[in-house]
């Protein structure tokens, strides 16, 4: 195994468009150590960002958003206190993955490209319209978080490209977002299902913008568009709500494992999407 730690994304996506065989990147390294100390992986080269420049940081945009490097922990983002305030549903994401311990290591792009379906972050990120920064020898794109999982533990990134940051948009006002999940035990288990949910309110307290988005209930996430769509207009009376959580079950398409059955996770999905859609709303100032 050949083991790089270049200082830019630059030199890293030209190692990685140069290496033969198997390719992984060590950000965290709460997903690729694990594989490699229990002898269920081993790449051929190893490319270590953290040291990459931005690699760490939380920053404002320009417009006002976040950008937030490859390699920042779950901790870091928990600890910060204006990211948090501005997109609670996707740091409390975040802060779900794994155990304390493991949250001071594991990242958000970490999650994200690791493909799982049941990945908490991924829902919050849809929901929350993130993008991310992607380096490879032709220079940098920005690509949807949406646009990123192509099935169970595969993306559609291609050999050379690095990911280099996730960037959430500004906050828009009167606007908030939360995220659910399912779990069989309290805490450190993989999600039965999960949901993002981000709303916008108009003066009056009636939806007027929304993103619904769901995981572990298909081979990648959901963006449920109809779903979003069920609660526009409204100001989230039990009628919306219970029209939105049908068209979030009816979107579906769960696998049965020991975790639950297509049954239970169609049922789930309808159940998080209507609780986080209040959650988001109360944080968007509405009331009700």
């Amino acid at each position: 195994m050949q083991y790089y730690s270049p200082d830019s994304f630059s030199s890293a996506a030209e190692i990685a468009s140069k290496a033969q065989g198997s390719i992984r990147f060590l950000a965290g390294g709460t997903d690729v150590l694990v594989q490699l100390r229990s002898d269920i992986f081993t790449p051929d080269t190893l490319i270590d960002i953290k040291k990459a420049e931005g690699a760490k940081s939380i920053e404002r945009t320009e417009d006002g958003g976040w950008r937030i490097g490859a390699a920042v922990a779950g901790a870091e983002m928990s600890e910060h206190a204006e990211l948090k305030n501005e997109w609670p549903g996707v740091v409390e994401a975040v802060d779900l993955i794994g155990s304390t311990q493991i949250q001071g290591r594991a990242t958000l792009v970490g999650n994200l490209c690791n493909g799982s379906p049941a990945a908490d972050s991924v829902p919050a990120l849809v929901a929350a319209d993130a993008r991310i920064v992607v380096q490879s020898l032709s220079g940098e794109r920005i690509v949807s978080v949406m646009d990123i999982p192509k099935s169970p533990g595969k993306t559609n990134l291609e050999k050379g490209d690095v990911v280099k940051a996730v960037l959430l948009p500004t906050r828009a006002e009167r606007s908030g977002d939360a995220y659910l999940r399912f779990i069989p035990r309290s805490e450190m288990d993989i999600a039965v299902a999960g949901c993002g949910v981000w709303l916008q309110l108009d003066e009056q307290g009636v939806v007027s913008a929304a993103r619904v988005s769901l995981g572990a209930v298909a081979p990648t996430v959901l963006d449920v568009d109809a779903a979003a769509k069920a609660i526009i207009g409204t100001k989230l009376d039990d009628a919306a709500l219970e029209n939105m959580a049908a068209v979030a079950s009816s979107a579906c398409n769960p696998i049965t494992d020991r975790r639950g059955t297509v049954e239970y996770r169609t049922h789930l999905a309808g159940v998080l999407a209507k609780r986080a859609a209040k959650i988001a709303y109360t944080r968007a100032g509405g009331s009700q």
